[in-house]
């Protein structure tokens, strides 16, 4: 019994080290690929402005979540909590900006623009009287937005109703438990290069790419969904 007691022991650090390997690698982002060419949205939005978007700062917010969920992992295996709040904090603020970009460039197609049909659009007229006052207010948004942001058309599974909100940084501002379907990046860096200061023509711009075939699917999932 003691020499098995002695073996079981020793496996103790190897499991603990296995153990946390599986849970460091449990929690893992990835910079998704573009489903179009850098320059596919121009004139709209230039090639140098996607790229340097997608594979800088994008791949940047995936870094950092990677990097925040393999220190909280490291954090629980060694039952070390000093600095959770900055890991917190940091996991929220990356992963924020990885779904929301992520979310953008779906958002946003070479055959967008338009206007939205279907559920959606007959939700869009009950809600806000007419997609021009729904465009209004996403465009007003994120225009008046102070700092650094995002607009977005989102479903309220508690009202059971559109909402448009606005998104300070990444994660502030959010109404909890509602769904993304469209959203606006109102960061310098999404528009700076091509617009200069003019975060309102960058928006205008934007509105004729928009994809609102992926708008109107999103809807159509989110709007099955309730919450208690």
């Amino acid at each position: 019994m003691r020499v098995l007691h002695r073996v079981v022991s020793g496996l103790q650090p190897f499991r603990r080290r296995v153990l946390g390997y599986h849970a460091r690698m449990a929690a893992t982002y990835e910079l998704p690929d573009l489903s179009y060419d850098y320059s596919a949205l121009e004139p709209h939005y230039e090639a140098r402005t996607l790229e340097l978007h997608h594979d800088k700062h994008h791949a940047t917010y995936v870094e950092g979540a990677n990097t925040a969920a393999e220190k909280l992992a490291a954090a629980r295996e060694d039952e070390s909590f000093d600095h959770i709040v900055e890991l917190e904090q940091a996991l929220a603020f990356n992963v924020s900006g990885h779904v929301l970009h992520s979310l953008f460039w779906l958002n946003l197609s070479p055959d967008g623009g338009d206007k939205p049909s279907g559920t959606l659009a007959t939700a869009i007229d009950q809600q806000f009287g007419s997609f021009d006052s729904v465009r209004t207010q996403l465009s007003t948004t994120i225009t008046t937005l102070q700092g650094s942001g995002w607009a977005a058309l989102v479903w309220d599974p508690i009202a059971r109703c559109l909402q448009v909100t606005q998104i300070r940084d990444h994660q502030h501002n959010q109404i909890q438990g509602a769904v993304p379907l469209l959203v606006i990046d109102g960061w310098e860096h999404a528009f700076y290069l091509q617009y200069g200061p003019s975060k309102a023509d960058y928006v205008d711009a934007i509105w004729n790419v928009v994809n609102w075939a992926d708008v109107e699917a999103r809807y159509s999932r989110a709007s099955d969904l309730v919450l208690p």
